[in-house]
Order: C-alpha cells, then sequence, then structure tokens
C-alpha cells in the first residue's frame, strides 16, 4: 500500500506493552485508512486476526495492536506532533528504518 516513512522500534526490556512498534505513514486519511485495511486483512488471512484497531473512522492516526507488535499508521502532521520515533527512541541503534 505503499506506506511512507515506515520505522520498526524495539520494545523489548522497555516496556511490557508490546516487543516490537512499527510506525509508518500514510499520505491521506483515505491512504492511512487503506494501509490500516490491508494489514488487517493480511494479519487474518494469516491467523492474527484478534487485533484490536483504534481511529479508523477519522483515519489520523489508526493503532493495530497485535499483542506482541504494535502499528501506528499516521498522516504525517499528526505523526509528527506525537512524535513517538523521539518517545520510545528510534534515534537509538535499536530503532530502524525499514525498507518500503
Amino acid at each position: 500500500m505503499k506506506a511512507e516513512e515506515t520505522v520498526e522500534i524495539d520494545l523489548a526490556g522497555k516496556t511490557s506493552l508490546a516487543d516490537t512498534m512499527i510506525i509508518a505513514s500514510g499520505r491521506s486519511q483515505r491512504h492511512v485508512g487503506s494501509i490500516a485495511d490491508k494489514i488487517i486483512q493480511e494479519m487474518k488471512a494469516k491467523g492474527f486476526g484478534n487485533a484490536r484497531v483504534e481511529g479508523m473512522p477519522a483515519c489520523d492516526w489508526v493503532l493495530i495492536d497485535a499483542g506482541d507488535v504494535l502499528v501506528h499508521i499516521f498522516r504525517p502532521e499528526v505523526r509528527g506532533f506525537y512524535n513517538l520515533e523521539k518517545i520510545w527512541g528510534a534515534d537509538r541503534p535499536s530503532g530502524a528504518l525499514l525498507a518500503g
């Protein structure tokens, strides 16, 4: 779905919420929603269909909580405002930019 600026953050040892956080951007609300829909469909197809999803009606920021993995999909302005990469230390060696 051509998510942009996708980052993976290793949360192991930082929190008990999850082991990994994925952060990505979509160009618009529709793009954010499409990315989220595709991830949810793929998770269900692979037997991981119990994820909790928040934010789908507005699609400014969608959170997919798959237990050990948290996926955040933002519009760029919203991503910049919350700056989760800074909060969770993506600029440290444990954070890595994923190939899109």
